[in-house]
């Protein structure tokens, strides 16, 4: 059985962590980047035909993976596709998925050995097992899968998808964008679908100017009981990086080992660009509690429930608690530093002092000097 798999690269807005990166491209749990986690999802379960669409800032997303031969996709035949830049709509507006999947049409036509297709975001991170996901959408034999999550409604954040199921597991009601209460799941935006009824689907929304995926397709067939929807409930970790404060606080959630190892081997292990360094060295100054941090760092300060990415240095006197520390940034003697976001290459003079919270972390921009 042939599937192929979309990704969607520019799926969310962090702030500036987004200025010149896809949501794709933002970097995570010290290693990675957040599309990895969708690399890895698919390739694990035998997916080699993977077409990644982006509209902009897509350099650094090439640039990390490449051919894709950490996740062996060079070697295979169909392999990865990046779909950059697809047309824009004449207003020069991003209008919703839908246009997406029909600008790049000629990739979800292509051949007929594919018979579905697994599309995936970049924001919500998991580690799941794709061939459940896809057993689970043939043997209900329903025209859409969406893959769901409970615990994620509470009345108070905005989901984009949100399924309300009947007593016989059923959906019962469905809203988009809306604060649904506890009783709802939210979506984890991954859907399977047939491919060729997806493709027939997009070339009729296009052709009504409809072009929301999960407004205009899913709950717009579904008010008219025109679309089936099979639920499939993941119970694994997910992580909804779906504004900044979220994207800190789940950062630092990996600090927790149970979490870490859900994230990063629940299934299968999580592959990233591989970028050999030094191992880290710890000065004689040096304390550090309850952190994650890759190779290549040099600490003389003190680090507290932080995660710091490579080649990170902390000089002597530094103090830095419940931080994100990204590539080569370097914290200058006897600077403080709490609830900050250092983006890459990024330098804390001597004696700075920096101070966010934990639903506000102050974000310095990459390359800046503060």
């Amino acid at each position: 059985m042939k599937v192929m798999g979309i990704i969607f690269a520019n799926d969310g807005a962090l702030d500036a962590l987004t200025n010149n990166r896809t949501t794709a491209s933002v970097p995570f749990g010290g290693r990675y980047r957040q599309v990895d986690f969708a690399l890895s999802n698919l390739t694990a379960a035998g997916v080699r035909h993977i077409g990644i669409i982006s509209r902009h800032h897509y350099q650094s997303l090439i640039n990390h993976i490449g051919a894709g031969e950490e996740w062996g996709l060079e070697l295979e035949e169909g392999g990865l596709e990046f779909l950059t830049p697809y047309a824009m709509s004449a207003t020069d507006s991003y209008r919703g998925k839908l246009e997406s999947l029909y600008s790049a049409m000629n990739f979800l036509t292509y051949g007929d050995e594919d018979e579905y297709v697994i599309m995936t975001g970049s924001t919500i991170l998991c580690n799941i097992d794709m061939k459940d996901v896809l057993a689970s959408h043939i043997a209900s034999g329903k025209d859409i899968t969406v893959v769901t999550k409970t615990g994620i409604a509470n009345g108070e954040k905005k989901l984009d998808l949100a399924l309300k199921l009947d007593k016989k597991g059923d959906v019962a009601d469905i809203a988009v964008d809306y604060a649904a209460s506890a009783d709802y799941l939210a979506s984890m935006d991954i859907f399977v679908l047939s491919k060729k009824w997806l493709a027939n689907q997009v070339r009729e929304h296009i052709a009504r100017n409809l072009f929301h995926m999960d407004r205009d397709l899913v709950l717009g067939l579904w008010q008219k009981g025109e679309v089936s929807i099979n639920v499939y409930q993941f119970p694994g970790v997910v992580l909804y990086n779906e504004s900044v404060s979220e994207y800190f606080n789940n950062t630092l959630a990996l600090i927790d080992s149970k979490t870490r190892r859900d994230v990063f081997g629940y299934n299968h292990p999580v592959f990233t660009r591989v970028r050999d360094r030094v191992p880290t060295y710890y000065g004689e100054t040096s304390e550090v509690e309850d952190i994650v941090l890759a190779d290549g760092c040099m600490i003389e300060g003190n680090v507290k429930n932080s995660v710091l990415f490579r080649n990170v240095t902390v000089c002597a006197g530094a103090q830095v608690e419940d931080c994100v520390v990204m590539n080569d940034a370097v914290i200058g003697e006897g600077a403080k530093l709490k609830y900050v976001i250092l983006d890459k290459d990024v330098t804390v003079h001597p004696g700075a002092e920096l101070y966010g919270a934990p639903n506000h972390p102050v974000i310095i921009k990459r390359g800046e000097s503060v």
